[in-house]
């Protein structure tokens, strides 16, 4: 488990760019269980629909990104220091299955398919209680840059 001072021991995102709240399981190389509360004081809630305010999908993807970092980290044995740089480098097969709204927990599911030659490949899912809400597969990388 990861409370949130240890989240930003390990990723560079910060208010209102961090969307992974608490890390629930974590195996290393293996997966990782984490949960973003979804509340209506969320700054993209105010344009993303005023009358119907859902989640934006990009949102929900990047929230799945920064929980695969998690476990890259993990995986790693390390932390966001200034010369580390996690990337994303690629979305495959993103599915979009229930609208996510103020009041809804998401929970954030990674498994890692593979590690090769410093490119992480994940399969990724959110879910509001048992129901999916996303789910793609993720290629990330960490690099060190001077």
């Amino acid at each position: 488990m990861m409370d949130i001072h240890k989240i930003l021991q390990k990723l560079p995102h910060r208010y209102p760019f961090l969307l992974v709240d608490r890390v629930l399981e974590v195996e290393k190389n293996v997966r990782i269980r984490a949960l973003k509360n979804v509340t209506i004081n969320e700054p993209f809630f105010q344009g993303h629909f005023p009358n119907r305010p859902v989640m934006p999908g990009v949102l929900m993807l990047e929230a799945l990104a920064q929980t695969a970092a998690l476990l890259a980290f993990e995986t790693q044995g390390e932390g966001v220091d200034e010369n580390s740089v996690y990337y994303f480098v690629g979305i495959d097969g993103a599915r979009f299955k229930r609208p996510v709204e103020p009041g809804d927990q998401l929970f954030l599911d990674v498994q890692m398919d593979r590690n090769k030659g410093g490119i992480y490949k994940f399969n990724a899912q959110a879910l509001v209680g048992e129901e999916l809400a996303v789910s793609a597969q993720l290629m990330c990388t960490v690099r060190k840059v001077s």
